[in-house]
């Protein structure tokens, strides 16, 4: 049976990244996302649903990330489903869901001090081969020219 695991997102971010480095010293950065949904209810009353994920990424990408981002600012985010799971050390199973990070765009806005460079059309990480937008996060590069 096929399957397929692609999650687009866009929203906040609503703590700093934190980097950290694996004993390889792959590039790590932890953060969490908010995205905000409006709707009518069936009594014609507004309401508001916040939906708050966590995300990581790796390598240059989770370097830049860390760099130019920070609690408020937005970011378009594109990855894939991670299912985490573990033992507590209370002996209890615990798990979650977070979004590994593939490729993601600036956003333009203020979103909490601005949505980083001016190149909200550019996109960093994953595979570029369809877009005509430079590839930043990727291993090799030396620095994002702005």
């Amino acid at each position: 049976m096929a399957s397929f695991n692609k999650v687009l997102l866009m929203g906040n971010l609503t703590r700093d990244p934190q980097l950290s480095y694996t004993p390889s010293q792959t590039a790590v950065v932890d953060f969490g996302v908010a995205t905000n949904r409006k709707w009518t209810a069936q009594d014609g009353g507004q309401r508001d649903e916040t939906c708050f994920v966590d995300c990581r990424a790796f390598g240059r990408m989770a370097e830049n990330i860390n760099k130019f981002f920070s609690k408020g600012k937005p970011i378009f985010l594109e990855g894939r489903l991670t299912y985490d799971s573990w033992t507590a050390q209370d002996g209890t199973k615990k798990s979650r869901l977070r979004i590994t990070i593939e490729n993601f765009q600036f956003l333009p806005g203020t979103g909490g001090g601005g949505g980083g460079p001016d190149h909200a059309d550019q996109s960093y990480g994953g595979d570029q081969s369809a877009s005509p937008a430079r590839s930043y996060g990727q291993a090799g590069d030396d620095e994002i020219p702005f």
